[in-house]
């Protein structure tokens, strides 16, 4: 997987997960879902706040460990708060 894709997974209330994936091209993050891990991976939209904020928490471990730049977490904290604006409570870390 290339820097510029995370993927990850979440629990849904019926006990099932929800895989998804994200690429980030051209200073645009697109999704991808998928219900099952043979699946097709399907485009999201418009992803909804529980995947931002995964994605945020996957940019914050990457830069821990050196393998994203710090103004990858302000990027990402940008879209949040424009698609998300009643969402105010996210800081940048102090990483750095």
């Amino acid at each position: 997987m290339a820097k510029a894709e995370i993927e990850f997974e979440y629990p849904l209330e019926d006990a099932s997960a929800r895989h998804v994936y994200v690429a980030h091209n051209g200073g645009r993050y697109r999704f991808f879902s998928r219900a099952r891990r043979y699946d097709h991976w399907e485009p999201v939209k418009e992803p909804p706040l529980q995947d931002w904020l995964e994605l945020l928490d996957c940019v914050r471990r990457r830069i821990a460990r050196g393998k994203l730049m710090l103004a990858e977490e302000k990027r990402v904290l940008q879209c949040i708060q424009t698609r998300f604006p009643e969402y105010k409570t996210i800081s940048p870390s102090k990483t750095g």
